[in-house]
Parts: C-alpha cells; sequence; structure tokens
C-alpha cells in the first residue's frame, strides 16, 4: 500500500565540541518541526551533537560525560515528535559513532555506525568501534531503518536493515564538500534505493570546521531512483519532505532546488568556510594584504561577502618593486568594497633589514634572501594589525604556490587562515569572473595583467614557473590523482617540465606542514587530506 511520511531533514551547523549549544540548537530546531511543520519525524546529521569531526577531543572523558548530560536533556525536553540524532555513543565494550531515535522520553533505537571511514580526510578508526545490526523503529506505521553516512556508500547495512523490515531508510551525514561529490552521492542513492526497493532520506551537515566545509544539500530519493528532493547548498536550515513509502509512482512532491554553476558553488564554499571560521572562533573580522595582485583581490572580495565590509580591513605594503597600477588597483578595489584601506610602506622597514645585516651579507650576490625579507616585512605588519585589532589574518596564497614552494615562510604565509588554499591558479582567474558578474568590483586589469610576486626588478610567476596552464593540469594529475611522473609524460606533457614540477612539490613539504589551514574544495588538498613525510629519500627519484 501506497502512503506518504512527512519527514523534516535538520540541515544544522553545529560548532565542534560545544555540546551545549549545539545541544540547544537541536532542541529548537526540534521544536520548529514539530510546530511549524506538524511533522512527527525530524532528523539530524551525524555527530550532530558534538559536531564533525570532533578528532581527538573523543580520547577525553569529560567531553563524552557532557555528551551524556545533554542527551539526557533532550530525551527529557523533547515531546510531540521523533528526533532521530547522530551522537558519539559509550558502550561497556568501547565507543561507537551512533544514532538514536527517541520520543517523549523513550528510546525506540539504537544505532551503532557499521562501515568506519579510513581514508582521505577520515580515520574513525582511531576512535570508533563498528557496529553490526540494524537498528529499524515505527513511525506513523512506516518502518524506519537508521544508517549513518558511510553506511550508504555500501551495500550491506542498508540490507540489513531492509532485511529486518525497513520500509524506508534514513542515513545521518557529515559528508564534505569537494567539487564532484554530488554526483557521487546521487549515484549512491540511486542504488541504494534500487537494491532495497526503500526510499533514502539523505541528511547532511552545513558550514565549515578547519579545512573541511560541509555544504548540506540534504536529499530524498523515491524507491524508483527520483530524486525527490534537494535542499539548498550551503544553507542552514529545516526542510520538510513528503516521503512516498510501498514503491508508490513519482511522488507529487518534488522540490529541487537548482544547483550553483561550478565557479558559483566553489565561490560560496568559500564565502562560508571563511565566515564560520572567523565566527567560530571569535575573531572580529579580518585583515588582508592587498597587493594589486589577482589572489589578494579575490581573498578580499570573499572576506567582504563572508563578513560585510565593516569587518574586513585591507593594507596595501609598496615596496620599491611595486608597479603603480597594483597601487592605484588595490585602492579602487577596496573603495568598490567599502572597506577600511591603509597604505603602510615597507621601504623603511627593508632598507633596515638590509643594514642590520649588512656584514652578514657582504660579498654576497643578492638572490631570494632580499624577495622574503620584503614578504616578511609584511607578514610582521599584518600580524601586529591582527594582535592589535583582533582581526584574523588572511593569506592570500593558491594551491598551485603552495604546491612548488612559491611562498614565503613568514612573509605571504603568515597568518590564520588560508581561503585559496585548495584553489589552483587557473580557478582563481575563473572564480574573479565569476564574482565580478555579481558586482563589478575587482579591476579587469587585475584579472588580465601577468601576475606578478613584485619582489624584484620587473618580476613575472613565469620567470620561476611554468605557465600556470601548464603547472596547474601537472599539479592535479600529480597530488589529487597520484599520478607518477612516468604517466603524467605519457599523457603529453613534457618530460623536463613534469620532473621538476614533482621535485619542487616534495622538496616543498615543510613549508605546507607549517602554513595555516585552508578550505578543501578538491578530492585531494593539503593538509590532513595528503600526510607526506618532511624528511624522505622518495624525492631523489626526481632530482
Amino acid at each position: 500500500m501506497s502512503r506518504e511520511l512527512r519527514v523534516v531533514l535538520a540541515q544544522i551547523n553545529p560548532v565542534v565540541g560545544d555540546v551545549e549549544g549545539n545541544a540547544q540548537a537541536i532542541l529548537d530546531y526540534a521544536i520548529q518541526a514539530r510546530d511549524e511543520y506538524a511533522s512527527g519525524l525530524v532528523i539530524f546529521p551525524e555527530l550532530s551533537l558534538t559536531g564533525y569531526p570532533p578528532e581527538d577531543l573523543l580520547l577525553r572523558d569529560s567531553l563524552l560525560e557532557w555528551v551524556d548530560r545533554e542527551f539526557t536533556r533532550l530525551l527529557e525536553q523533547v515531546n510531540g515528535i521523533t528526533v532521530v540524532l547522530g551522537l558519539p555513543l559509550r558502550e561497556a565494550e568501547g565507543l561507537y559513532n551512533g544514532a538514536i531515535a527517541f520520543r517523549d522520553g523513550g528510546i525506540l533505537a539504537r544505532y551503532h555506525k557499521h562501515i568506519l571511514p579510513n581514508y582521505n580526510v577520515f580515520d574513525e578508526k582511531r576512535y570508533f568501534l563498528p557496529g553490526n545490526e540494524p537498528a529499524v523503529f515505527e513511525q506513523d506505521g512506516v518502518q524506519v531503518g537508521v544508517t549513518v553516512c558511510e553506511d550508504i556508500w555500501q551495500p550491506e547495512p542498508a540490507a540489513k536493515a531492509r532485511a529486518v523490515g525497513a520500509e524506508l531508510l534514513v542515513n545521518l551525514n557529515a559528508s564534505p564538500f569537494h567539487q564532484e561529490k554530488y554526483e557521487e552521492r546521487i549515484d549512491v542513492l540511486e542504488n541504494r534505493a534500487s537494491e532495497t526497493g526503500c526510499p533514502v532520506v539523505y541528511v547532511n551537515m552545513v558550514g565549515n570546521q578547519d579545512e573541511l566545509v560541509f555544504d548540506g544539500e540534504s536529499l530524498v530519493m523515491s524507491s524508483h531512483k527520483d530524486l525527490l528532493f534537494r535542499a539548498p547548498v550551503f544553507e542552514e536550515g529545516l526542510y520538510a519532505v513528503d516521503v512516498p513509502v510501498g514503491h508508490p509512482e513519482l511522488s507529487r512532491h518534488v522540490e529541487l532546488t537548482p544547483r550553483p554553476e561550478r565557479e558559483a558553488l566553489v565561490y560560496r564554499a568559500l564565502v562560508l568556510g571563511v565566515r564560520d571560521y572567523i565566527e567560530k572562533n571569535g575573531f572580529r573580522g579580518a585583515v588582508i594584504g592587498l597587493s594589486g595582485g589577482i589572489d589578494s583581490a579575490l581573498t578580499l572580495a570573499i572576506a567582504v561577502d563572508a563578513l560585510g565590509a565593516d569587518q574586513v580591513e585591507a593594507v596595501m605594503m609598496p615596496s620599491r618593486y611595486t608597479a603603480d597600477m597594483s597601487q592605484d588597483d588595490a585602492a579602487i578595489q577596496a573603495k568598490k568594497l567599502g572597506v577600511t584601506y591603509r597604505v603602510i610602506p615597507i621601504e623603511s622597514a627593508f632598507e633596515s633589514f638590509l643594514e642590520l645585516l649588512a656584514d652578514e651579507f657582504a660579498g654576497l650576490p643578492v638572490d631570494t634572501t632580499e624577495e622574503n625579507i620584503q614578504a616578511r616585512c609584511r607578514g610582521i605588519i599584518l600580524m601586529a594589525i591582527s594582535n592589535k585589532t583582533g582581526r584574523m589574518v588572511l593569506t592570500t596564497g593558491n594551491k598551485s604556490e603552495m604546491a612548488v614552494g612559491y611562498a614565503t615562510l613568514y612573509g605571504d604565509m603568515a597568518g590564520g587562515f588560508a581561503p585559496l588554499k585548495d584553489v589552483v591558479k587557473t580557478l582563481v582567474y575563473d572564480l574573479a569572473r565569476y564574482r565580478n558578474t555579481l558586482s563589478p568590483v575587482i579591476p579587469e586589469r587585475v584579472i588580465t595583467r601577468p601576475p606578478s610576486a613584485e619582489l624584484a626588478p620587473d618580476q613575472k610567476d613565469e620567470d620561476s614557473l611554468p605557465a600556470y596552464e601548464v603547472l596547474d593540469p601537472i599539479l592535479q594529475l600529480f597530488i589529487e590523482q597520484d599520478a607518477s611522473v612516468a604517466s603524467i609524460i605519457a599523457a603529453g606533457f613534457n618530460e623536463e617540465i613534469v620532473k621538476r614540477v614533482a621535485s619542487m612539490v616534495l622538496n616543498n613539504e615543510y613549508k605546507r606542514r607549517q602554513a595555516p589551514p585552508g578550505i578543501r574544495i578538491t578530492r585531494r588538498a593539503f593538509g590532513k587530506d595528503r600526510r607526506y613525510p618532511i624528511t624522505s629519500g622518495y624525492r631523489r627519484l626526481f632530482a
């Protein structure tokens, strides 16, 4: 018999470790789901009570005791609606990544996540034991099976739930964003719906946590593999869906929020990542070194869109090598965006350092040392402003530069967060052009002029690096796909360039280990996604 079950998807933005604050948000949303949407069932994401990933906080008994207290409070205070909630569950044998369904003070089902991911950014086997039993409860005459995140990516957990009578599958997620993730999720949900004959309710977290950004975009897939519902991307909220159960035809309740195009999607991820990172960490805004170049221009636009112009300060720090057009373009952009703008020349500081080091440098040629001193003068200024104002320094380097070490430790790498850390240079240009379609805030000359660090006379990036149109595809193969040097050469890239790029990537691991965190938008970002040794003879392979 065909029927419908009204389910509310709670696409929330928890704060890792703030168990009391998260519990209050869960309570408020549960009451809203009951009162405003007349629903008897609300589903929250994976580990909602702690936020995701709590990492080694899970090793602290104080956190788990806090979880127990706040869950007891929810159990006592939520009434009139069934809640399915993700939280760590302590059992006699150890800790599980779990879910509990409860209503009016009673527990309807307890579930232990079966499949613990231990790849890319995930290391759940460090903390949790795997479960193996299904969990099914009854809601308004429908048998509802519970799964958690990775469980839906393999057939067995859903099959076990179906075998004990599940007619509807709910899946609690903390699934981080990357550019191809949505298509992968759709394939997985179609497979599980087809195999079990059950509709699938996929509820995902939203918000930023350190390197990870969660996109939400919760989904409902019918038993016939028809996509019935898609929640907005990168937006917190409650979404009520009448889910057809019992092999019905395509439901009349179809609501698919439009998906942004690639550049818009990535840009929104970066904006949310900056907003959450700064606000959740209690900073009073952002300060950015605005050079007149493309990277700092895009970073400034992202910061303003994330925080508002009144929370952002841009600082131009010209040296003897800074072109007039760079100063002009920086001033134009700062005015268009309405941010606080200051010009602090570094020439006197640079001269002072050269004078201090005159004896040490006597008889030695000028080289990148002098370039790095300029970058470090700027880093000192920005960090001083940050200390005095409580605004976080946003670094402006991109993935291409970080990959090959085209950045200065304690200089342009100095700061608290790196919005473009996982954005290759060619995508930086695409994002800048996209941002200008919303409002023209980045001067066209910034986008079209050849990129330069402006640390030496007539300097251009291509003096030191392959053209970004060549460099970026090599980096994407070598870093994101772990392609071998031989296979990259076989794909048609110049052998000398490929070996040089691979060597530069491996030689600069020590720099990246000291870099600030940044927002992950690809399958393989620098940080916890890619764990290479600093001391390694492997790089000799390409020497």
